[in-house]
């Protein structure tokens, strides 16, 4: 998982005004809260804030605050995010303060490889949950979680409990739910099978 500097800046003002004017100069307000500490209200720099959650990884980049006073070297993640939903660009962030050697428990995107044989005989992919609950170290935070459908055919499905976990992560969640089905007709010998 990469990490990335971000300069912070403390404001005592809250509040829909200030927010107002604090995304019209191009910066977006934003609270960083944690173990051990009272909430904390700064802005970002939205151009850096948004290069900085960009690409792989995304919102689970680890994050070293520069600046704020006593927030300067504080490593975070991003624990929410309120978006504008026609520009995408982000209206309010959520930081949650973290220590490298403790557990944290985050959503990481699910990455199919392959094509199923499913997809391939005519049925159709249900693709149920594009992501995954994952718990580990912040540094061991992947990316993403690979799934191969290659074998998945019509009528089957693989749950949370059938995906293999890379080393350190423990995947979260109920292990009988789908991840990804294919839906369709059985094969035309399984429908004139004569019924038992």
């Amino acid at each position: 998982m990469s990490k990335q500097n971000l300069n912070v800046e403390l404001r005592e003002e809250t509040g829909k005004g200030v927010c107002r004017r604090l995304r019209s100069a191009g910066r977006v307000p934003a609270v960083v809260y944690g173990k051990g500490i009272e909430p904390v209200s700064i802005s970002l720099d939205t151009r850096q804030f948004s290069e900085a959650i960009a690409g792989a990884g995304g919102r689970n980049h680890i994050l070293t605050l520069v600046g704020g006073g006593s927030l300067d070297g504080q490593t975070v993640i991003v624990c929410d995010m309120l978006q504008d939903s026609i520009k995408r660009t982000p209206r309010h962030v959520d930081l949650h303060r973290i220590s490298l050697s403790d557990k944290v428990k985050v959503h990481v995107p699910v990455r199919l490889v392959g094509t199923a044989a499913g997809a391939k005989a005519g049925g159709m992919v249900d693709f149920a949950m594009h992501e995954l609950e994952v718990e580990c170290l912040p540094v061991h935070i992947p990316d993403y979680i690979s799934v191969d459908v290659t074998e998945l055919t019509i009528g089957h499905s693989i749950h949370v409990g059938e995906i293999p976990a890379p080393v350190g992560i423990a995947i979260l969640g109920d292990p009988k739910a789908a991840v990804i089905s294919i839906l369709g007709r059985k094969s035309a010998e399984a429908e004139e099978a004569p019924a038992a």
